[in-house]
């Protein structure tokens, strides 16, 4: 049985972007504190229910490229989100399932298979100090996670500490085939119409859901600028700023959208013609450049049922160990 010490991590290398995130820093948008947290909320907290944490438990968010690490005792682990390759002690390790990782080995990712996003979970969570009730790395301001910013060679993690026999007997638990996300390197959204929409000339709104756009290599947790015909505003663009959301797209001057993801500024002076759903913005994380995207319109009860579903499907077959978070 494995015992309840904690575990340290060693940081062999860094990878391109890798950072501790939970589910946000909620409640202090007013002072403009971002509410970032994982990109892909969903894969998150499937990666900490494996291991037996708590939705809200610190994970590792790997882009694109992942780290090196070596675990200085028995862990148990599990990772989800993207397929980049990951390997212990060169042996090819399985996603979306909790295994042991045995003291004194290394964790190694390779080349990006699907997705660009990567979650490892911990038994017990990552330990790093809560700032503003929150482990999440804001890297702009150099807040939370490990001294607010990405893992760097020679960093030392300390996890876990109250797992036990309960990761004991998580060894081996995935999620069911049926749930698992399907990446592709183009994807539909479902779209709900945005706050400003009457900021944009009619034929806006149906021109977005006809055409196709690509996401450009400026983007990152802040906003995917996207590749493609212009959204044609109307009049003038001035308005009083308003709060944000994950998955609003604002439209600039230049009429190329923007789609506001998790480290997204609290507030906003560009108009907002369309919202991307909740229950797809798991798979919009998971988009890289040269990654195309197309908008389906879609009702806000459909939006709620589709959340619905994905919490119940979830919640069925991994029961959480607390209230989740999923519909934030």
């Amino acid at each position: 049985m494995m015992d309840r010490q904690r575990c340290r991590i060693i940081v062999v290398k860094g990878g391109w972007l890798t950072t501790v995130q939970d589910l946000g820093r909620y409640g202090y948008q007013q002072y403009g504190v971002p509410i970032t947290g994982a990109m892909d909320r969903f894969s998150a907290i499937v990666a900490n229910r494996l291991v037996g944490n708590s939705d809200q438990a610190a994970v590792l968010e790997l882009t694109l490229k992942g780290p090196v690490l070596q675990f200085e005792r028995d862990t148990v682990i599990a990772i989800t989100g993207a397929d980049l390759s990951p390997t212990i002690n060169g042996s090819t390790v399985p996603l979306w399932q909790s295994i042991l990782v045995p003291y004194g080995s290394r964790l190694s990712f390779g080349k990006q298979r699907t997705g660009s996003r990567a979650y490892l979970a911990i038994a017990g969570g990552i330990d790093v100090p809560l700032v503003l009730g929150s482990r999440s790395t804001h890297c702009a301001s150099e807040t939370g996670g490990f001294q607010g910013r990405p893992l760097k060679p020679g960093d030392i993690l300390l996890c876990g500490g109250n797992s036990g026999e309960l990761a004991d007997r998580l060894i081996g638990k995935r999620l069911p085939d049926r749930l698992l996300p399907r990446y592709e390197r183009s994807i539909p959204l479902r779209i709900i119409p945005g706050p400003q929409q009457d900021f944009f000339v009619k034929q806006s709104l149906a021109a977005l859901t006809e055409v196709t756009y690509t996401v450009s290599p400026q983007s990152d947790r802040m906003g995917y600028r996207l590749s493609g015909p212009k959204v044609v505003h109307k009049g003038s663009m001035q308005f009083i700023s308003d709060g944000t959301v994950m998955g609003a797209l604002q439209v600039p001057q230049d009429g190329q959208p923007i789609l506001l993801m998790a480290d997204r500024q609290t507030t906003g002076g560009y108009p907002k013609i369309v919202v991307v759903i909740s229950a797809d913005l798991p798979l919009a994380a998971q988009l890289a450049p040269g990654d195309s995207v197309t908008f389906t319109p879609c009702t806000i009860a459909e939006a709620q049922r589709a959340l619905r579903m994905h919490r119940t499907q979830l919640d069925a077959a991994l029961p959480p160990i607390n209230s989740s978070f999923l519909c934030r």
